[in-house]
Formats: structure tokens, C-alpha cells, sequence
């Protein structure tokens, strides 16, 4: 059965019909979007480890579920990058049926709580909705509503189900290199259709970007850790703090019987402007700077916050980590906290949700002005940059209005402290171990619309492909791998799975 068969047999189901003529659609159409509730300015930006974002209670779930029109042809479906069948978990929803809701989202996705908290839903599924395309209204809430079931299992584990058994073991055994999105969602499709799973991780603590580059008032570790327990009651092992291509090769794997490998290893080598003074002191990039941060405990912060306190600091670039590290300096008591960027607000790619919390918590946007330079106090730290003013000229390639110097228009500013932010490389330590590897000119790993390498065993997906992007991307890339994997060493396609 295809998907879209499957869409449609779930749609015409008695109680959807019902639930269809309950509420006529014009009913639906008038009802404005529900509002997510937030923590209060003051306690959120004195509480480092407090989420904003608190979540839909029950009731607000299903004033939002009425919303959504249960579409024949659902478009939010397609624009969702691991296929989740949304319609069919909002109507549950509806209905009051939270846990079922969340058994149709763990069809397809290994991270519900997460995707809820950091996808970019108004670019990808939101942006197909019906209200979106052709109504002219604000689509469905659809991260909200996936966020508030996957909490509402973790909330009332009296309530939860058992995941579906997995099917008998088949005696093969396969790795994935890397513990953040990619990986996982590798790993749990592989896992489910009875392979033996093994996830090598670099660092000490499993996750990746998720647990290293997202603060935890975006996404707490507590979230990272509940979704990682379903994987090991699948059966899945993580082997923490092994960087494979170093403590152990990729060929060393291959002779201990993994029959397919899986690279998720994603971008972690932070680009820079190299411009002059880049190098001072007080000048970090912003994983370095998240990741310190996530490690350290309430004691530690509270020590950090007495040396921010009346800094001035400026973050370059206006991607979602960048955001992340200017509402990490607003909570650490900075004085004042900008983002320098070199367009306009409009062409800011971070999400709409972080860009709108960063603005009501007091981040000053300096947009169209670029670093051309940093200049050094007398010991050798930042105290000031100076700054190119920028306009917007034609777009470049990716569409985008590309920036233009102003002859002659330069500004320098006072500035504390410097985190920059303007992308990331591949990791290369994989690559560089596999001299037959076919890798772009930037380090990533090319592969074929399957995810396979130019080693058929190997697979490679998210960052470590695409360069850096986001969540949901690299999960739909570890489940098209695993999909292909499985397809080449069984013959085998299963229901759900990513074609």
C-alpha cells in the first residue's frame, strides 16, 4: 500500500466522516490560530534552563485540531520531510485521543518532541497547509500540536503504549556514526525491521547538535533523553565518546560484520570572515559557545553570569544557532545583545517563533551592516568592530538579494565580546580516513538520491551531505538511507517506510 492509499483508507474512516460533518468547514475557517503560552519576560530571561515555549494544554490541542479541514489531498503531508500523516494524528487530536495521535507521528518519526520544538514548521509543512496556499490564514499549528502529544505521553506515562514490536531479529548488523537527528532516525527505522543497531558517538553525551548547539530553553536535555530511551527499547546500543575514523576505522568496523554503515557526523567545523582581528580574544564561534554553555551546571552558569554582566556583545549571522547564542547572552545579563547581519530582517533564515522571542526579549537587530574588521583593547581583547553599512542588489543563486557594499560607509561600535555565526563545515574525519570516498569540494559526502556513497555499503545523510540545515531534513535523510540500506541487503521495502 502506498501512502497515499494508506492517507486515503485512514480518511475515509466512519468516526472522520463524522468528526468531518460535526463541524461544518466554515466553522473551521473562522476560527483564529491558537497561541502558544510562553513564560512571563521577567522569569524567562532570569531562569537560563527554563523553556519559553511551555506547550498547548488539552484543551487548547483540540481548539486547534478543529481547525484543520482533514484535506483529501493534503499538502502539509508532502511538505513534511519524513512524511509524518499529519491529518490523521490532528483528527485523533480532535477526538481527545492524545496517545493514538502519537502512535501515527512514531510511524515516521523517531523525534516528535523534538520536531515540535526546533523544525521550521512555516517552511516546510505549515507552508503547504490549505490555510497557507489558498485561504490567506494562518495554518494549522501542526509543530505545536505534534509537541503537545509526544509531551503528553512523557507527562502521563500511565497512558502510554508500548512501542510496536520490532520485527524478528534477520541477523544482520548495522552502524551509524554519529547520535544527532540523522543517526537517529536511521536507527530506529533499521532497529524496528530487526536488524542489530550499533550508534558510535564522538562526544561524551549522545545527541549531537541536539544536546551540543540547542539551549535548553529551546530544547532541554530531559526531552533529548526521553526520545533516546525509546531507541534502546528497541533494542538499539550507543557507544558514547568513540570518534570513528581515530579510536576505530570505518574498515574495522566493516570486519566485525556491520553490514551497512550509516555516516551522520554532520558540519561541526565553524566557518569564519577571516577578517582582520578575527583572532583577539573574546572572538568565539557560536557551536563553541553553545556547546560550553550546555555543558555547564545552574553553579557554573550563575559564575558565568556575573562576568557578562554589563557586556556588550555581538552576534554575526542571523541563522537559528546565531539566535540561539543572543538569547544565551540575554540570560547570562549581557547589557546589550545585537545581531549583526548583512541583509535586511526580511531575508533572516532562522525560524519565525525564535526570531519574534529574540525581539520581545530585547536583542537590538542590526541588519545591512557586515564586519570588514575587529580592533583590540591594550591586552589584546575585542573592544570594538568596525562594520561595512550593506544594500540589497540582485538575488544570488539561492534566490536571496545578494549584498552590496556602501562606498565609503563604515561605522565602528563598541563591542565586549564577538560569537560568530555564518555556518559550518563537514566534519572531515570520516572522509578524510576513506581515500575512496567521493566528497564535494566543501568536505561533504556526495551521494545518490538513495543517500549511498561511492561505497555501496555506506550511507551518509544530513549535515555531513547537505552542509548545515535543519532537524527534520537530516531525519528524512536517515530514513531514506535505512529504506535503501534495507531495500539492498533484504530486497525488502516495509509499510512506512521513506521512498
Amino acid at each position: 500500500m502506498t501512502r497515499e492509499e494508506l492517507i486515503k483508507e485512514r480518511r475515509a474512516q466512519p468516526w472522520r466522516a463524522e468528526l468531518r460533518k460535526a463541524t461544518p468547514n466554515k466553522e473551521r475557517i473562522t476560527a483564529p490560530r491558537t497561541p502558544m503560552p510562553t513564560l512571563g519576560l521577567e522569569e524567562r530571561l532570569s531562569a537560563f534552563h527554563h523553556e519559553v515555549a511551555l506547550g498547548y494544554t488539552a484543551e487548547l490541542a483540540m481548539e486547534e485540531a478543529r481547525r484543520c479541514l482533514d484535506c483529501p489531498s493534503p499538502g502539509c503531508v508532502s511538505g513534511c520531510p519524513v512524511g509524518i500523516h499529519i491529518p490523521s494524528f490532528i483528527k485523533l487530536i480532535e477526538r481527545g485521543e492524545f496517545v493514538d495521535a502519537l502512535g501515527i507521528i512514531r510511524e515516521t518519526s523517531s523525534l516528535p518532541a523534538v520536531c515540535g520544538r526546533v523544525c521550521p514548521q512555516e517552511k516546510q509543512c505549515e507552508s503547504q497547509c490549505i490555510y497557507t496556499l489558498s485561504l490567506k490564514k494562518p495554518a494549522v499549528s501542526i509543530g505545536n500540536l505534534e509537541r503537545f502529544v509526544a509531551d503528553y505521553e512523557r507527562l502521563h506515562p500511565e497512558e502510554a503504549k508500548p512501542l510496536a514490536p520490532p520485527m524478528p531479529p534477520n541477523g544482520l548488523r548495522v552502524a551509524a556514526i554519529g547520535s544527532g537527528p540523522a543517526g537517529i532516525s536511521f536507527a530506529t527505522d533499521m532497529a524496528k525491521w530487526g536488524y542489530e543497531v550499533t550508534v558510535y558517538e564522538a562526544a561524551e553525551e549522545l545527541g549531537g547538535v541536539l544536546r551540543y548547539g540547542i539551549p535548553e530553553f529551546v530544547l532541554p536535555n530531559s526531552i533529548i533523553e526521553h526520545e533516546l530511551a525509546k531507541l534502546r527499547q528497541l533494542g538499539v546500543h550507543f557507544v558514547p565518546s568513540t570518534y570513528v575514523g581515530e579510536d576505530i576505522t570505518v574498515q574495522q568496523l566493516q570486519e566485525e560484520g556491520f553490514a551497512g554503515i550509516f555516516v551522520g557526523t554532520g558540519a561541526g567545523v565553524p566557518n569564519f570572515m577571516h577578517v582582520p582581528g578575527e583572532d583577539l580574544k573574546g572572538i568565539h564561534s557560536a557551536s563553541d559557545y553553545l556547546a560550553r554553555l550546555n555543558m555547564m551546571s545552574p553553579e557554573e552558569i550563575d559564575e558565568e553570569k556575573l562576568r557578562y554582566a554589563g557586556k556588550r556583545v555581538a552576534i554575526i549571522g542571523a541563522g537559528n544557532t546565531a539566535i540561539d547564542a543572543v538569547r544565551s547572552a540575554l540570560r547570562l545579563g549581557a547589557a546589550e545583545v545585537m545581531i549583526v547581519y548583512r541583509r535586511s530582517r526580511e531575508e533572516m533564515p532562522a525560524r519565525a517563533e525564535e526570531l519574534h522571542h529574540a525581539e520581545e526579549e530585547g536583542t537590538r537587530f542590526l541588519t545591512l551592516h557586515n564586519p570588514i574588521a575587529y580592533l583590540a583593547d591594550e591586552s589584546g581583547h575585542v573592544a570594538r568592530m568596525r562594520l561595512q553599512q550593506m544594500q540589497l542588489g540582485e538575488p544570488d543563486a539561492s534566490g536571496r538579494r545578494s549584498p552590496q557594499p556602501i562606498e565609503g560607509a563604515i561605522v565602528e561600535l563598541e563591542v565586549d565580546e564577538v560569537i560568530v555565526s555564518i555556518g559550518y563545515s563537514a566534519s572531515p574525519l570520516v572522509p578524510q580516513s576513506l581515500p575512496e570516498l567521493s566528497v564535494s569540494r566543501s568536505g561533504t559526502i556526495v551521494v545518490d538520491e538513495e543517500q549511498r556513497s561511492s561505497i555501496p555499503t555506506i550511507y551518509a545523510g544530513g549535515d555531513i551531505v547537505r552542509g548545515p540545515a535543519t532537524v527534520i531534513l537530516a531525519m528524512g535523510d536517515g530514513r531514506r538511507a535505512a529504506t535503501a540500506m534495507h531495500r539492498s541487503l533484504t530486497g525488502r521495502t516495509e509499510l512506512g517506510a521513506l521512498v
